[in-house]
């Protein structure tokens, strides 16, 4: 009798560990200042929206100070994301980006592929993001269509290239 609890406790535990072993970490959160010390790691970086730059094929949201001071940048490729819409909505709104961070001329960044990567919230703390989606009109658009944006705007802030 012991033999069979030995070995049903056995196989409880080898049935158990795989499970938990599947079940990866989740990303650390960072600050947007903290981002160039994890280079090419998935990262969720926690920022306000300091500056949108919105450009015919590409938006930048520059986090805590405007660009060139900009810790970190948000970067989002017109037809290459499901997040279109009024991305100025996102001004001054404290966000967390998750994804892999990439190096691009020395600055951190992380592209925003899809409309979920991006969390926002109000200034109490509270999360916004469907109500941020619904009223700019930024609909999660499926990455298996070729939409594009319906009308791109510009304005007058610098170029980042």
């Amino acid at each position: 009798m012991r033999t069979f609890l030995f070995g049903l406790a056995i196989l409880a535990f080898a049935v158990e560990a795989p499970a938990a072993n599947t079940n990866a970490p989740a990303p650390l959160k960072i600050g947007a200042a903290d981002a160039t010390n994890h280079y090419d790691q998935e990262m969720i970086v926690t920022g306000r929206v300091a500056q949108v730059t919105i450009r015919p094929t590409v938006t930048f949201l520059n986090l805590d100070k405007p660009f060139p001071n900009s810790p970190f940048a948000v970067v989002i490729f017109h037809g290459h994301s499901s997040f279109y819409g009024d991305a100025n909505a996102l001004k001054g709104k404290s966000i967390e980006i998750k994804g892999k961070i990439k190096n691009y001329h020395d600055k951190p960044e992380i592209a925003l592929d899809s409309a979920n990567q991006l969390t926002v919230f109000d200034s109490k703390g509270m999360i916004i993001t469907s109500t941020i989606l619904k009223s700019t009109n930024m609909p999660v658009i499926p990455q298996s269509t070729n939409a594009t944006p319906s009308s791109v705007q510009t304005n007058n802030f610098p170029e980042i290239m």
